[in-house]
């Protein structure tokens, strides 16, 4: 098992590269989750212009992703997005960091473009938990289910209660094997906060086909034996601390690529071995034919017979 890295690497090591090489560039690209993303030198060599398209950009606005991307990018943040894309960084090479760790720093944060525009209705929902905590809503009442519909028949929905802030997930797994493969490790994750050493670890619910109580009724839901539901319970320790609240987004951005990958890995190893097996199976059947013996007989004649 392996994590996902959250950055996106050709933008880190293209930027990189540019930096110390200023040069024409073109590139277009895309990220998990059908993201897409376009890196060019439009107007010189020293002004690189990085561009994203999201699916669910207007609903990511919604939750205030502008004011997000904003605080990180400052003046990169161009007032208008190229053509056909959401959102664009303008990047004067020229006033890059030098080299060393700051470099390191301002080349990371432009990798992680769509993580930080995807982290905006997280912070909302965690500023959200702490106005519900020092306020409590009257009783039966529920705070905003904000959904992101991030890929096909796929979406997040997020809500903040008093004490706690819930993510849901819906995952669709195009094959039986993937459903089986799915829900095994689905259900190492509930079982793992038996561990004693992952009782801080926030609570992982699953279900198929039917939604969780609180998504009934939401408009556009699927009811399918293809459809899984990941349910994960944040509690006020997973994001009062900022680094901590950092990571927490992090993790729980990637973890719908980090169970496919998985899924996918799986089979290619189980298929693997199975030719493998088989491999040795056929050796086993060649060493296992007899070779048949011929004797020869001669008639009165003279003549020659061959007898098996």
């Amino acid at each position: 098992m392996i994590l996902l890295e959250p950055h996106n690497t050709i933008i880190r090591t293209t930027v990189l590269e540019k930096i110390v090489k200023p040069s024409a560039l073109d590139v277009q690209f895309v990220d998990f989750d059908g993201v897409r993303f376009h890196l060019s030198t439009p107007d010189s060599k020293t002004t690189l212009l990085l561009s994203m398209h999201i699916r669910c950009w207007n609903e990511l606005v919604q939750y205030g992703a502008l004011d997000v991307l904003k605080r990180e990018y400052g003046s990169l943040l161009a007032a208008t997005a190229e053509p056909d894309y959401n959102v664009s960084l303008e990047i004067d090479l020229n006033q890059a960091p030098p080299e060393g760790e700051q470099r390191d720093d301002f080349v990371r944060k432009l990798s992680l473009l769509k993580t930080n525009a995807v982290a905006a209705p997280f912070e909302r929902a965690f500023k959200t938990q702490k106005q519900l905590e020092a306020n409590p809503p009257p009783e039966g009442s529920q705070s905003e289910l904000m959904a992101i519909h991030y890929r096909d028949e796929e979406a997040i929905y997020i809500q903040a209660a008093s004490d706690r802030v819930t993510v849901f997930f819906s995952t669709v797994f195009r094959e039986e094997t993937d459903r089986i493969f799915g829900k095994v490790f689905l259900q190492e994750f509930v079982d793992a906060r038996r561990l004693s050493a992952l009782q801080n670890a926030p609570q992982v619910l699953y279900t198929n086909r039917e939604p969780p109580l609180e998504l009934r009724g939401v408009p556009g839901l699927t009811l399918s034996d293809d459809i899984g539901y990941v349910t994960f319970v944040l509690f006020p320790r997973h994001f009062t601390k900022p680094d901590v609240a950092e990571a927490t987004i992090t993790h729980i951005q990637l973890f719908r690529d980090y169970l496919h990958y998985h899924i996918k890995c799986s089979k290619a190893y189980m298929h693997s071995r199975m030719r493998a097996r088989v491999s040795e199976f056929q050796k086993v059947l060649n060493r296992a034919k007899t070779e048949v013996a011929t004797t020869e007989r001669k008639t009165i004649s003279g003549r020659t017979m061959q007898s098996r």
